[in-house]
């Protein structure tokens, strides 16, 4: 099968050598030249603009946009529109907001899947997660792309029409800041407790067997090995916030409770004053999306 890829940073790359790892061909394009040349040196078809991208597409396009969530899209959706028609397909790797897909989906020529993909930066060896949302047939048409970059067939699923992935990619960043609040608190409690505890070993006990392991436990376990017991200087600031907002703002709109994401969403709004909590939320968003750890002074 043949990929068109647009936005080579570090997904956009990833989605680049798991489709080419997987046997299929790729045609990549990005204005950093650079990262043009890498994808190239990977074994991609380079292309010098999105027109050139498209030229060198079969009759029925499938192009992987990896490109940043708001006016990027658009404009590459502007660029690409006069080259695409009906039977040809795009797919929104972003963040984009579910109603944003949807108003996409009914204004793109092309079928138009939003791709939820959670799983950063660890996915280039393990695989994403891929929730998808659009018209049935182009989903199957796009399985092959998926099983290489999601963790396989099971790692991707069609959730439903237009807005539908994007959708459930929002929820799920909300259970995001809601666990690594629970597990910030937990562990802050710990430090600040009766005992003095080596929390890289509490993290580790916990991660065989309990209840509680996950993979965002292991990421507390890193954390506490590489940057010390008290995480040395990893400031209390936890950015992002766009959909644990986008999460809640829907919560309110259908008048379901979502307390735990709230508190967490405010809890990161509000990270000014020096929490442990959010120290280690901020480096938890180093370990599965390889983010910026930002660091005191």
């Amino acid at each position: 099968m043949q990929l068109g890829v647009v936005g080579l940073g570090r997904m956009g790359q990833i989605v680049v050598d798991r489709v080419l790892a997987a046997g299929h061909d790729v045609v990549a394009f990005d204005v950093d030249e650079t990262a043009v040349a890498e994808a190239a040196d990977a074994g991609a078809q380079p292309a010098d603009s999105l027109a050139d991208l498209v030229a060198r597409l079969d009759d029925q396009k499938r192009i992987w946009l990896m490109v940043p969530a708001g006016d990027a899209i658009d404009a590459a959706l502007s660029d690409l529109e006069p080259h695409l028609d009906g039977d040809d397909v795009v797919i929104d790797g972003g963040n984009s907001h579910f109603e944003a897909s949807v108003r996409r989906g009914g204004e793109t020529s092309a079928a138009y899947l939003d791709c939820g993909t959670s799983g950063g930066p660890a996915g280039a060896e393990l695989g994403f997660s891929l929730m998808v949302g659009g018209p049935e047939w182009a989903y199957e048409a796009c399985v092959p792309v998926f099983d290489a970059v999601a963790t396989g067939p099971n790692g991707h699923a069609r959730m439903g029409p237009s807005g539908a992935g994007h959708y459930v990619k929002m929820v799920h960043n909300g259970i995001e800041y809601a666990l690594m609040q629970a597990y910030g608190e937990g562990f802050e409690l710990l430090a600040n407790g009766r005992y003095d505890l080596d929390l890289e070993a509490v993290a580790h006990t916990w991660n065989n067997g309990a209840v509680i392991r996950s993979w965002l436990l292991e990421l507390c376990e890193e954390a506490f090995a590489e940057e010390g017991n008290d995480l040395g200087d990893v400031a209390d600031h936890v950015a992002g916030g766009s959909t644990g907002t986008w999460t809640v703002e829907e919560a309110l709109t259908q008048e379901v409770p979502v307390p735990l994401i709230y508190t967490a969403l405010s809890e990161r709004f509000g990270s000014r004053s020096d929490r442990f909590s959010r120290r280690l939320a901020n480096r938890l968003r180093y370990g599965f999306g390889r983010h910026e750890v930002a660091r005191t002074e």
